[in-house]
């Protein structure tokens, strides 16, 4: 890239973090430091404001980087991302939004802990919210370095890790010094600069090939040298019956494992009532559903324009197909409107990755907190005592250096498909013991705890044994082999694995289920009767 692109994406990147970072310092100013302004802002906001929170936090790097360089690179076997990724909200808005908004306080532990023994279910589910959010985070920080390695011109590795560590750094403070109302309204303006970033581009691509998609998807297919098997199941998800096994693992992954994502689950929370949780969802779904309509514009227009060897040649993932569209569509390298629209776009993604990072930072530091920290407190009476927030600050930085180091480790993976992992583990460990809790009466303490481990640790267990970690040139670790699992995506195994365990320790369990817990659980969930 040109100094140019540099000096000027570097201003609008510094701009963000400055705007950003003054919501922080002006909500830390005027907050009262209570877990519940600090972990779902005193529950202020409305629903229109929480629905583009929840858009700012769900349209994460792997959506606007990923899914149109999958898509770009494999043509239609890309989509499933985007089909995947939408069709998930339709069960968080009949299944989830409401009834986890009447049953819990804070986060996806209070709502099964409501009938079920507290310190075991507590601990089970703040260890897989924290795992979720870690795998989540680091597919933001890949984001984030591809995007800076492609602004330095792609020739400095010292760039990308500086860059990981910056974000890390950028989120610690975000979610320390401001809290849930702060990191919402960085995802509020980060949602408005994504759509508006991502509608001028879908309409300079539609204008290029004079509005007719037909057009558009033929050039693709003409550009991609696949032919008409560009527009057609099965370049990626084809062939060998693993491959074909992986989209249905994927598929399944992505579609339920929205409902079981801690920083998902607690936007629910900021709001006044359930009534406000599903009006929040119904605009969350609308600003969505226009969103990864476009990204399928965006990564057909990728191929047709830019061409999938050159968008291979800048990142082998992908994950930069979006900014060099952006440069072409501006006019190409050395002009100033492609200097301005790389530059804009750049900032957008960037705007994008600290946004959905502060959110999933802070909802894995509650998990610590509030389920994790407050178990063990409660069991160790003598030791010293420190506040919920206080730990939850404490947290927030260990997390912070956790997914710096994995994001280092995991830089060369597509982020899309690094999101995929991290939905099937929520849809692995979280979603069965969320179900059963809202609708399982002789569900038990035992049948919960084995739900989230029987999901949690095959999934986790299937990810290390996979291609994905060791046994393919594109693994983490290459140069060994120690791969038994074929799969890519671990979800079709793990998933009833879940499922099947949270059955198998209730109808096991000595312990009888407490059918008035269950009912004042359901009185609650459907009314909102003694909600917080």
């Amino acid at each position: 890239m040109t100094d140019d692109h540099q000096t000027l994406a570097l201003l609008l990147f510094s701009a963000f973090i400055a705007v950003t970072l003054g919501i922080t310092t002006w909500v830390s100013r005027n907050r009262h430091g209570s877990a519940e302004e600090f972990y779902a802002g005193g529950r202020l906001f409305s629903p229109m404001e929480n629905g583009f929170a929840i858009a700012g936090d769900y349209m994460s790097a792997a959506s606007f980087l990923g899914i149109s360089g999958l898509i770009a690179l494999f043509g239609y076997d890309g989509m499933l991302y985007s089909v995947g990724f939408l069709v998930a909200w339709l069960v968080v808005l009949l299944l989830v939004a409401e009834l986890v908004r009447n049953c819990g306080r804070f986060t996806l532990a209070d709502v099964v802990a409501a009938r079920m023994a507290e310190r075991p279910v507590r601990i089970a589910a703040g260890t897989s919210s924290v795992t979720v959010s870690v795998l989540y985070l680091v597919a933001q920080m890949v984001g984030a370095g591809s995007l800076v390695a492609l602004l330095l011109g792609g020739t400095s590795e010292a760039a990308r890790s500086w860059t990981v560590i910056g974000v890390g750094a950028l989120m610690v403070i975000y979610v320390s010094l401001g809290g849930m109302r702060a990191t919402t309204w960085i995802q509020i303006v980060k949602a408005v600069l994504l759509m508006a970033g991502t509608i001028a581009l879908t309409v300079l691509v539609l204008l290029r090939f004079n509005g007719d998609f037909n057009q558009l998807l033929t050039a693709a297919a003409e550009r991609s040298g696949h032919g008409r098997d560009f527009l057609a199941p099965g370049l990626r998800y084809g062939g060998e019956w693993t491959a074909r096994l992986d989209f249905i693992s994927l598929g399944i992954a992505l579609v339920l494992g929205t409902a079981g994502l801690p920083h998902i689950l607690s936007r629910f929370y900021t709001v006044p009532t359930a009534r406000a949780a599903r009006r929040s969802v119904v605009w969350a779904i609308g600003l969505i559903g226009g969103f990864y309509l476009m990204t399928i514009v965006l990564g057909f227009g990728a191929a047709a324009i830019i061409g999938p060897d050159a968008v291979r040649a800048s990142n082998a993932a992908g994950n930069t197909a979006v900014p060099l569209l952006a440069l072409d569509l501006g006019g190409g390298a050395g002009s100033t409107g492609g200097t301005v629209l790389f530059a804009i776009v750049a900032a957008i993604a960037f705007a994008t990755i600290l946004a959905v990072v502060a959110g999933i930072t802070l909802a894995s530091s509650a998990s610590v907190a509030h389920d994790l920290y407050a178990s063990l407190r409660r069991r160790s009476a003598h030791a010293k005592q420190y506040s919920e927030v206080t730990v939850a600050r404490l947290a927030a930085a260990g997390i912070g250096v956790a997914a710096i180091g994995l994001g280092l480790l995991a830089r060369d993976l597509n982020v899309a498909f690094l999101v995929g992992l991290a939905f099937a583990v929520a849809a692995s460990a979280n979603l069965p013991v969320l179900l059963y809790s809202l609708f399982w009466r002789k569900f038990t303490t035992r049948g919960a705890v084995w739900s989230v481990y029987g999901g949690l640790i095959p999934a986790v267990l299937l990810v290390v044994l996979s291609p994905v970690v060791s046994g393919s040139p594109d693994a983490l670790f290459p140069g060994v082999d120690f791969h038994v699992f074929p799969l890519q995506n671990p979800g079709v195994v793990s998933i009833p694995l879940g499922f099947l365990a949270g059955w198998l320790g209730t109808v096991t369990s000595s312990e009888p289920p407490d059918a008035a817990k269950h009912a004042e659980t359901e009185v609650r969930a459907l009314t909102g009767a003694g909600a917080v």
